[in-house]
């Protein structure tokens, strides 16, 4: 694929991504993408041949992976640090888009599959959510946090930010994921305190 077709195609999962923690799955049609993207309807067809469910599942993936780059930088400084940065980035999303954008990822996952088992969609928002909770995980068992607390303090990260973002849309402020900042922040100092 050239350059340009690249370009084309990631602005066409970044637009579908977008209209996701917007609309929801439901509501993101191939038409409204390529509509959103600048992109021709055709060439949406051409670069998903397996239509909505594909490029859904890549659109979470895109997302998935955006937030993982970014929680990976953050955490060479910390878990706390990791935790500031994830909620950050729900923080600037929701306050830039006017609270009328969230998680794509969470949109995904909390909307009914319509289908005999889980979507491709679905399928890539749980690994989305096991690799952030995973790379917490992982910087907290590195500043000596045993295994299964480590566990359970990035599930309770993920879980409480992703439903943080929800009650903040719904609410049109920021109170809920500062809360849960607080909190979880003082609950992993406390964890990591006098280990290495």
């Amino acid at each position: 694929m050239s350059d340009k077709g690249d370009d084309a195609r990631r602005r066409i999962v970044a637009g579908a991504a977008d209209l996701l923690g917007r609309r929801g799955p439901g509501a993101t049609s191939i038409r409204e993408t390529a509509r959103h993207a600048g992109a021709p309807l055709g060439s949406t067809y051409h670069y998903f041949p397996g239509g909505k469910d594909e490029l859904l599942a890549e659109a979470v993936r895109h997302a998935g992976a955006t937030v993982a780059a970014g929680l990976r930088r953050a955490l060479r400084e910390g878990p706390e640090q990791g935790l500031r940065s994830y909620l950050a980035l729900w923080r600037s999303l929701l306050v830039e888009g006017d609270f009328r954008a969230g998680c794509p990822v969470l949109a995904v996952a909390v909307q009914e599959p319509g289908r005999e088992g889980p979507s491709p969609a679905l399928e890539a928002a749980a690994e989305a959510f096991d690799t952030w909770q995973g790379l917490l995980e992982g910087s907290l068992r590195e500043h000596g946090v045993p295994d299964g607390e480590a566990g359970e303090v990035a599930a309770l990260a993920v879980a409480a930010a992703e439903g943080a973002v929800a009650l903040c849309r719904a609410r049109r402020t920021t109170d809920a994921l500062d809360a849960v900042e607080a909190r979880l922040g003082a609950l992993i100092r406390a964890a990591t305190a006098g280990r290495p």
